[in-house]
C-alpha cells in the first residue's frame, strides 16, 4: 500500500485512522510488546518518517488506541450491566454480579485488557506531556461514567465509586500481565503442583478483587454513615 501526500484536513485525518486501524489490526496478531514502529509504517506504506508526521510515538499510537478501546467498552459496558445485574436485589447479590458482569466484560476484550496492562509501564512514556493530558482528561471522563454506573447499582458504595472504578483499571493490569506467565515460570508450576495457586485466570482473579473492592468500599462508607450519625444521636 502506497498514499500520496496528504493535502487536506480530510485526507489528514484519513491518514490518521488507518495508522490507527493498522495498528488495532496487529494488537489482534500480536502483543503491545510487539508492535513496533517499523511494521507500522510497513504494513501502512509509509515512511517511518512519515506516520511520526501523525502521531509523535508508537506509544502515542497505542494509548490513543487505549482511550477508542476504553470509550467503547464502557459504552457496551451499560447494557451488559442492564441485563446482569438486578437492581432490585440485595446490596450483596448486586455486588458479586456487578464484579461478575465488570470481570467478564474486560476478559473477553483482550486487547483492550493488553493496552491497560501496558498503560503506566510503556505508554505513558515516549510521548509529550499534551499527549498524555489529552488522554488522562478523556480517561477521568470515562472513570467518571463507570462510577456512574457503580452507583447505579451498587449505590450502597457511595462516595467510594470513584475509587472502586480507579482501582478496578489498576487491577486489570495487573491482573493481566500475572495471568501470562513466562515459560519459565510455567515450567515451574510443572515442577511444583504447590505454585499452582499462583498461576491464575484472568476473569475468575479480576471478579474476586472487584467483589473485594466493592465490599470494602461499601463496608467503608457504611463506617461513616454509623460514625456520623452517633454523635447526632447521642446529642438528641
Amino acid at each position: 500500500m502506497t498514499f500520496q501526500r496528504a493535502r487536506s484536513a480530510e485526507q489528514r485525518e484519513e491518514r490518521r485512522r488507518t495508522i490507527l486501524g493498522t495498528a488495532l489490526a496487529m494488537l489482534d496478531e500480536m502483543p503491545v510488546a510487539d508492535v513496533s514502529l517499523n511494521e507500522l509504517s510497513r504494513r501502512v506504506g509509509l515512511a517511518k518518517s512519515n506516520v511520526l508526521r501523525y502521531f509523535e510515538s508508537r506509544e502515542a499510537v497505542l494509548l490513543e488506541l487505549l482511550d477508542q478501546a476504553l470509550r467503547g467498552w464502557l459504552g457496551e459496558l451499560a447494557d451488559e450491566l442492564a441485563a446482569g445485574v438486578d437492581p432490585d436485589r440485595p446490596a450483596g447479590e448486586r455486588e458479586e454480579r456487578f464484579a461478575a458482569v465488570v470481570a467478564h466484560s474486560l476478559a473477553r476484550r483482550t486487547v483492550l485488557c493488553d493496552l491497560i496492562g501496558a498503560q503506566a509501564g510503556v505508554l505513558e512514556h515516549n510521548v509529550s506531556a499534551d499527549v498524555v493530558v489529552r488522554f488522562k482528561r478523556s480517561a477521568l471522563a470515562g472513570l467518571d461514567a463507570m462510577a456512574e454506573l457503580v452507583r447505579r447499582y451498587v449505590p450502597e458504595v457511595g462516595d467510594e465509586a470513584a475509587s472502586v472504578c480507579l482501582l478496578a483499571m489498576i487491577l486489570t493490569g495487573g491482573l493481566w500481565t500475572h495471568c501470562r506467565p513466562s515459560p519459565s515460570a510455567l515450567a515451574a508450576y510443572e515442577v511444583d503442583p504447590a505454585l499452582a495457586a499462583l498461576h491464575l485466570d484472568l476473569a475468575p482473579a479480576l471478579e474476586n478483587g472487584l467483589a473485594l473492592l466493592i465490599a470494602g468500599a461499601r463496608k467503608r462508607t457504611d463506617g461513616r454513615r454509623t460514625g456520623e450519625a452517633g454523635p447526632a444521636a447521642v446529642g438528641q
